[in-house]
């Protein structure tokens, strides 16, 4: 068997929340105990599974000729979002996990290439990947169309406008933080920071 099945059956369960070596072991029809051939530990497997999907986000984004170093890291950043919202469940062992990987360590010389400031490089991974696991933590299973989510976060936001009248103002922009559009505009804001 090929670590490779043994990371696909282990993100299929975290998908449905249900990641346990034991489990891992029944699903690839092994002991338990002949997963640790594979990986050490489970953190080891978790790690080895964030690096894979970091490399399913499109890595030459961030080397794309013709594309400024903000451009290139938003793009790359959108790209990760779009995986790691195909698997929200994972999200919150995946963001546990140590980003230690070949793909992680590529992706964190790209970003120190493109912003020089270690500090800039941190900052943007916190925000990319936190403004992530806050839209996964509202998802069960695959997102519906971000257009539903918005409308279904207005009908939340129903506020009394003389108690509360900024926040009523901002309704639309409230019901809207959790969009493409607001991840963009957080991570355009940052990347223009001086």
């Amino acid at each position: 068997m090929e670590p490779e099945t043994v990371m696909d059956a282990a993100l299929e369960l975290m998908d449905e929340g249900a990641l346990t070596m034991r489990a891992l072991a029944s699903r690839v029809g092994l002991t338990p105990g002949a997963l640790y051939t594979y990986f050490p530990d489970r953190a080891a497997l978790v790690s080895a599974v964030a690096d894979r999907l970091l490399a399913e986000a499109d890595l030459t984004l961030l080397d794309a000729p013709g594309l400024s170093p903000h451009d290139r890291i938003e793009s790359f950043a959108l790209a990760l979002r779009e995986v790691l919202l195909r698997h929200p469940a994972a999200v919150p062992a995946i963001l546990g996990a140590a980003f230690s990987g070949p793909t992680a360590l590529h992706v964190g010389e790209s970003l120190l290439r493109e912003l020089s400031d270690p500090r800039a490089s941190y900052t943007v991974m916190v925000y990319v990947l936190g403004a992530i696991a806050l839209e996964a933590a509202e998802l069960e299973g695959p997102p519906p169309p971000e257009e539903e989510r918005i409308a279904l976060r207005r009908t939340y936001l129903v506020v009394d406008p003389e108690a509360f009248p900024l926040t009523h103002a901002a309704n639309d922009v409230i019901a809207a933080y959790i969009s493409t559009d607001q991840f963009r505009w957080g991570l355009r804001r940052l990347l223009s920071a001086p």
